[in-house]
């Protein structure tokens, strides 16, 4: 049976990390960072949210048919809203996957340090200006306890 495992979390959480780790031992990554980078854009920006949306859709595809084809897959996205999560756990349950989704749950001077040593050098090096991770904290939604599928890993200091 396949399993889909859902990162969550906010910018320098080390979601893309985890989920490199996953894609090393053969499963399929999605990231809207990635196809960004691909498409020559190398900050974050809500300018992009068309965009972003496009990735996704296509992603969804893409997804479903990894899942349908037996392969383990993780989307390394942020999963900021328990909406996001519900509708990603739905795709991946109705093609058949053990979903998961892994929080990392990071304070925030650890965040902060961490995209302060962004140099925008690769897709998951991308620099998230101050204002913005602002916005995304600020909307950002950890997971409740009546989400049972969710592994959480602290990194608090």
């Amino acid at each position: 049976m396949a399993r889909l495992v859902l990162m969550c979390g906010l910018a320098g959480a080390g979601k893309s990390t985890y989920a490199r780790a996953l894609e090393s031992r053969g499963w399929r990554r999605f990231s809207i960072d990635v196809e960004m980078w691909r498409l020559g854009h190398d900050e974050s920006t809500t300018d992009l949210d068309e965009l972003a949306a496009g990735i996704r859709a296509a992603h969804r595809q893409e997804i479903a048919q990894a899942l349908d084809a037996g392969q383990d897959v993780v989307v390394d996205y942020s999963f900021s809203s328990r909406s996001q999560r519900d509708d990603y756990r739905a795709l991946g349950r109705a093609h058949g996957a053990v979903v998961e989704v892994v929080y990392l749950e990071t304070a925030e001077h650890v965040l902060r340090r961490r995209l302060a040593h962004r140099r925008g050098g690769h897709a998951d090096d991308v620099i998230v200006e101050p204002e913005l991770f602002e916005r995304h904290r600020a909307g950002f939604e950890p997971p409740d306890d009546d989400e049972p599928d969710v592994t959480v890993i602290s990194t608090l200091d």
